[in-house]
């Protein structure tokens, strides 16, 4: 089994599971409409799904597919949803990051678009 996701416009509107040759009989619609996508592929970095360690596998369309996230076929990448305004996009990894670093001082953060910044969770 495998994860495909439907792509309207650009856009994820399903990921579904089901063997290759199922999604090829265009059951669920046009064929062209999907792309495989993988669980373990996040920011560019194929996921070991039993360890959680890079595989050392190739990446597979740098992040796995979010319903109302994008789909880039230039890129070959998948794209999730802008989570705010202010953040960017990663172009390595295509996730989008926020424009000040998550503070590394081992407390847990929220982002304060207002205020464009991280504001320690209490």
């Amino acid at each position: 089994m495998a994860h495909f996701a439907k792509i309207e416009n650009g856009v994820v509107t399903d990921v579904v599971v089901a063997e290759p040759e199922f999604i090829a009989t265009g059951k669920l619609g046009n064929f062209s409409q999907f792309v495989q996508t993988s669980y373990n592929t996040r920011g560019g970095v194929h996921y070991d799904p039993e360890t959680g360690l890079p595989s050392g596998n190739p990446q597979f369309r740098k992040n796995y597919a979010e319903i109302g996230g994008t789909y880039d076929r230039v890129r070959d990448a998948f794209i999730p949803v802008k989570p705010y305004p202010s953040f960017i996009l990663n172009e390595e990894t295509c996730i989008w990051d926020a424009p000040v670093p998550y503070p590394e001082d081992g407390q847990v953060y929220r982002w304060d678009e207002a205020n464009l910044q991280w504001v320690v969770m209490e």
